[in-house]
């Protein structure tokens, strides 16, 4: 007689009508570090995922190690923005092959912050400062590169410390706008 606790054979249509990994980019990306890289990394290189992005942002070198895990290893990421998608999660969504928004997505562009809980030297500090003015310089670059534009209009929202809605992301032609609707596969 056949056991009953072992599961049943893996069904290989089940997994065809699956579709691309999803993923989850919500809080803070930088308390969630750790868990993104993971599930990056368990989508194949040159795979596809949809990565769904509720996010204030967080620290810039962890956005930038996102994109860089999505650049290096051909990641075609469709993001979908489901409430807020700020500051350094840009990079991560800006990053994707697809980017899907609502009339309600929200995205806040503004410089780079720098805020230290640590008691530190002038010296360290006017580094720090040095460092930032040129990392902060090179994003907004790279940011531009991402979306696919000239650093114009991003550079305007961020110096204006801009929230920018999902129909005004469409208009400039960063993104998509869909409805509430059922996105078709």
């Amino acid at each position: 007689m056949p056991r009953r606790d072992t599961p049943p054979p893996a069904d290989d249509s089940e997994d065809e009508n699956r579709g691309p990994l999803e993923l989850a980019l919500v809080g803070d990306l930088t308390d969630n570090e750790a868990e993104l890289t993971d599930r990056l990394l368990s989508v194949e290189p040159g795979g596809e995922c949809t990565i769904y992005f509720d996010s204030p942002g967080g620290s810039p070198y962890c956005a930038m190690s996102l994109v860089t895990l999505m650049r290096l290893r051909g990641i075609q990421a469709t993001a979908v923005v489901t409430g807020e998608c700020s500051s350094a999660a840009l990079w991560p969504f800006a990053a994707c092959r697809r980017r899907l928004v609502t009339p309600y997505s929200v995205f806040l562009f503004h410089p780079m912050k720098w805020q230290s809980e640590e008691h530190i030297g002038m010296r360290e500090a006017a580094e720090w400062s040095r460092h930032f003015a040129d990392l902060e310089r090179e994003m907004d670059v790279l940011l531009a590169q991402l979306f696919g534009r000239q650093t114009d209009l991003i550079n305007k929202w961020i110096a204006t410390h801009r929230y920018v809605s999902g129909r005004e992301m469409a208009e400039a032609g960063l993104a998509e706008l869909v409805g509430l609707e059922p996105l078709s596969r």
